[in-house]
């Protein structure tokens, strides 16, 4: 569409009025399936000659929409959305890996996504490398030709540290391999990877894009500028697809070979399909990313601040803070700020974690964030207790800190609110 900011594709990407009803907002198109006009227009559709609706598993006119405006938004040639946020981590990897592959993943990770990589994913026969993305020497080291994909956070869960995604991005390009970036935490407004140097940006839909705390959702991005043909490692993208009656997508579909694949293929046999009442919603929450995002920071920078100077806490993590060892990226990586999630350690450790937690107020303990709402939890008991004590460390959840995801309400109601439940937890 025309090159609009991006204040203004958050309203208008993807939702062109409805060319049945002249509706100005997009409809829910609560159906299983779409007409065809004859059996040459089915044909056209399966065979990916005509692009159009064939089952809702597959595409559906709400979620397409939500697809494009989050590509937009990204600055990606194509979309696919999914079920969740770890229904879009598979779904990136599904066209890339294969039996006996493996892929190299940062250590500051939110913790189910570190057993997703680092243990269910063995069902399929694939393996994850966990390396220090600070450590760029390491990281090329772990690469190996069985290698298929670099994967980190933008921000990382729950600590908010950032990953210098044009220096990851230098040694992917290096190794011939695809950077899979999660801007769940940053969303577009605040980091946009493909700019950096990303292939494919996964979201959980769930937190910042739909905001309200009301939606399961995942989606991935991609660039459209990665050569799936050149090295011979990616035989599903670039090869006859024995899974597509023999489709070669990439040299078919040059750049929106990853998205129809993961359509076609990938949607089609591993299901994790978006409801449109979810697409909707994402869809409106979207609309007031950046207003939401704003505050957030603005509310965010200042709680952080305040917890700084506090006596009761021995240490904050925001990227925000110019005693972050993480400050300096904020400039390229995270321009217009660090964020609203960050953790904090309280002077007691784990029970005066407990403690704050159980007083807290104002708060909602839930295992969410990117809500309008303020959201706490203690992560180590919770979000990353599957983990070891050393695995905790490394992802930034250790047993002394609470995670908190900063709201859009009243600044001043917020401090107050922790205040109090400091009071409470070091009395």
């Amino acid at each position: 569409m025309t090159q609009y900011s991006f204040d203004t594709l958050t309203i208008h990407a993807g939702a062109a009025p409805d060319p049945a009803t002249g509706a100005r907002q997009i409809p829910i198109y609560q159906t299983t399936a779409y007409v065809f006009k004859d059996a040459d227009h089915a044909a056209r559709l399966f065979n990916l000659q005509e692009v159009g609706y064939i089952y809702s598993r597959l595409t559906n006119p709400t979620v397409q929409a939500l697809a494009e405006r989050v590509a937009a938004l990204e600055g990606g040639a194509g979309a696919v959305c999914c079920s969740s946020g770890h229904a879009a981590q598979i779904m990136a990897l599904f066209p890339l890996m294969g039996p006996g592959k493996n892929i190299i993943a940062s250590t500051r990770l939110y913790g189910g996504t570190i057993t997703q990589l680092g243990q269910s994913i063995k069902r399929f026969g694939w393996t994850t490398r966990f390396v220090d993305f600070d450590d760029l020497a390491a990281l090329e080291a772990a690469v190996d030709d069985d290698t298929r994909a670099i994967f980190c956070e933008s921000i990382s869960n729950p600590g908010g540290y950032i990953t210098d995604i044009p220096a990851v991005a230098k040694v992917a390009d290096k190794v011939g391999l695809p950077l899979i970036v999660d801007n769940t935490l940053a969303s577009p407004y605040l980091c946009r990877p493909i700019e950096l140097g990303a292939t494919l940006v996964v979201h959980s839909a769930t937190k910042f894009l739909t905001g309200n705390g009301t939606v399961t959702g995942g989606v991935v991005v991609d660039s459209g500028k990665f050569d799936w043909s050149k090295s011979g490692k990616f035989p599903s993208l670039s090869e006859p697809e024995p899974a597509y009656h023999g489709l070669a997508f990439h040299p078919a579909l040059g750049s929106m070979a990853f998205t129809f694949h993961s359509i076609a293929v990938g949607l089609r046999d591993l299901g994790m399909t978006m409801n449109p009442q979810g697409a909707h919603y994402t869809l409106m929450g979207i609309e007031t990313l950046s207003l939401r995002m704003q505050r957030h920071v603005e509310n965010t920078q200042k709680v952080a601040e305040w917890l700084e100077k506090d006596p009761r806490v021995t240490k904050v993590t925001y990227a925000g803070l110019k005693s972050s060892p993480w400050h300096g990226r904020m400039a390229t990586v995270c321009p217009k700020g660090a964020g609203a999630l960050f953790t904090f350690a309280v002077k007691g450790g784990y029970d005066a974690c407990v403690k704050f937690v159980n007083n807290l107020k104002m708060f909602s303990h839930v295992a969410n964030l990117g809500d309008t709402r303020s959201l706490v939890i203690h992560a180590a008991s919770t979000t990353h207790r599957q983990l070891t004590e050393d695995q905790q460390i490394a992802a930034g959840a250790s047993p002394e800190v609470v995670r908190l995801s900063i709201g859009i309400e009243d600044v001043a109601d917020i401090i107050a609110d922790l205040d109090q439940a400091l009071a409470a937890a070091t009395a």
